[in-house]
């Protein structure tokens, strides 16, 4: 099952999804503002991929909260991905073993067809 972590007003998650629909695959959509993932799940991807890929330095959450000016270690990134979902770059995509942060249309080909 294809699993797709984000916000549906976020363009990138819009790309995600016209993907999704366009070539038949079926998802579900995981709203971070309905629900917030844990550390759990954050600290799984983190498995799968580097904190750099996952953490959003680029977000107006991050702006926002000043995050920039705490600078914070890898752990305390680490709980604010888990605190705050917003800093997690969208999509976040899980389907079997794989884990695809971002939308690149070459790496959902690659997966999904």
């Amino acid at each position: 099952m294809i699993t797709l972590y984000g916000i549906k007003n976020c363009d990138s998650v819009k790309k995600a999804i016209t993907f999704f629909k366009k070539h038949n695959l079926q998802y579900t959509l995981y709203d971070f503002k309905e629900k917030a993932v844990g550390i759990h799940m954050v600290e799984s991807w983190l498995e799968k991929t580097d904190l750099k890929t996952l953490f959003n330095a680029r977000s107006t959450t991050y702006r926002t909260l000043k995050l920039k000016e705490m600078d914070l270690d890898d752990a305390q990134k680490v709980q604010y991905l888990a605190k705050e979902n917003m800093l997690i770059k969208r999509p976040v995509v899980t389907f079997e073993e794989h884990l695809l942060v971002g939308f690149k249309e070459e790496n959902f080909q690659k997966i999904f067809l």
